[in-house]
């Protein structure tokens, strides 16, 4: 599945919520979202929440 098909369902799955239930479900929704795509990166391996950690301490830096 390509990236544009994921954003194009992702934009109508927060649009229909906002319509359907209001802006606080909506926000609940888009966060629910992120929290998957983080757990889904750390499962994969393309999140190393050590590292990122460090970065937020000021340890590390990002780039």
């Amino acid at each position: 599945m390509n990236t544009s098909l994921v954003g194009a369902a992702a934009g109508a799955v927060l649009a229909l919520t906002w319509l359907t239930f209001g802006f606080w479900a909506c926000v609940f929704v888009a966060l629910a979202m992120l929290v998957g795509v983080g757990v889904g990166r750390v499962l994969d391996g393309r999140l190393d929440l050590r590292a990122l950690g460090e970065v937020f301490r000021g340890r590390r830096r990002s780039s």
